[in-house]
């Protein structure tokens, strides 16, 4: 069985985020969110909100030298977010996004450079991983629509990142969504790298609505996770069609698989 989650940054939008929150938990699912802090994410530790995933940094770069620190920093101090709230598994992007979700910060201009800037990084992280007994998910964003400039656009780039890295801590987040519009052949590359695989997201294409209203085949994507092995978290990081609780229940229907 899978763990499902959503992500409060994208359903209930027309909410305060702690409503949002509570809905989610209430309906039950796990929550994701994003660059929260402060009172809000207190307010969540104090409401007993299990968590599924939140950001692991959101600043600086893994990928340019004059970004590392920044992003080192991001990742020590959204650490002790995390334990607040009993959080084990954090995702994480290359680099930080601008409001408009392009790159908010460059990449290394010389291919070695950027790939072992990644390297000795992501391998740091690893480190700070083991000493707190978490799960950071690397994410490739699709470059083409959503986020230009993004460094790691594609499946493969992380998964050669973390094959090189060669810690249990460092994982692919492995987003539907994403590597439908980037790429395509959804279930071919799940069935060449599910064994990177630490978490999931989906929403359809296009739009990126919930599952079941665009192209993606997504009972035949639930199947191929499950015939992979999967049984980690689904997060549903859509934006509802139309209503933000039908939204959770199609996405609850498709992945509530019984083996």
């Amino acid at each position: 069985m899978f763990r499902l989650s959503v992500c409060a940054e994208t359903v209930f939008s027309r909410l305060p985020f702690l409503e949002r929150a509570r809905r989610i938990s209430r309906a039950g699912f796990l929550v994701e969110f994003w660059r929260r802090e402060g009172e809000e994410v207190e307010a969540l530790a104090a409401g007993g909100i299990r968590v599924g995933t939140m950001s692991g940094s959101d600043e600086g770069s893994m990928m340019h030298p004059g970004g590392v620190a920044a992003f080192l920093q991001g990742v020590e101090r959204r650490l002790g977010l995390a334990q607040r709230l009993g959080c084990r598994e954090l995702n994480l992007l290359a680099n930080a996004l601008a409001e408009n979700g392009a790159s908010g910060h460059p990449a290394a201009p010389h291919p070695a450079t950027m790939w072992i800037t990644a390297y000795t990084t992501l391998s740091q992280v690893a480190e700070l991983a083991e000493q707190h007994d978490v799960i950071y998910n690397l994410e490739p964003l699709n470059a083409k629509l959503d986020h230009p400039g993004y460094p790691l656009p594609r499946v493969e780039d992380v998964v050669r990142l973390v094959e090189k890295v060669g810690s249990p801590r460092i994982k692919l987040l492995f987003d539907v969504y994403h590597a439908q519009v980037q790429e395509g052949n959804v279930i071919q590359l799940i069935r060449d790298f599910h064994s990177y695989i630490g978490y999931v997201h989906v929403a359809d294409v296009p739009g990126r609505h919930e599952p079941g209203t665009g192209e993606i085949n997504y009972p035949q994507v639930a199947k191929a996770l499950m015939q992979a092995g999967y049984d980690g978290a689904i997060g549903l990081e859509a934006f509802p069609a139309s209503d933000d609780a039908e939204a959770m229940r199609r996405f609850r229907e498709i992945f509530t698989i019984q083996e």
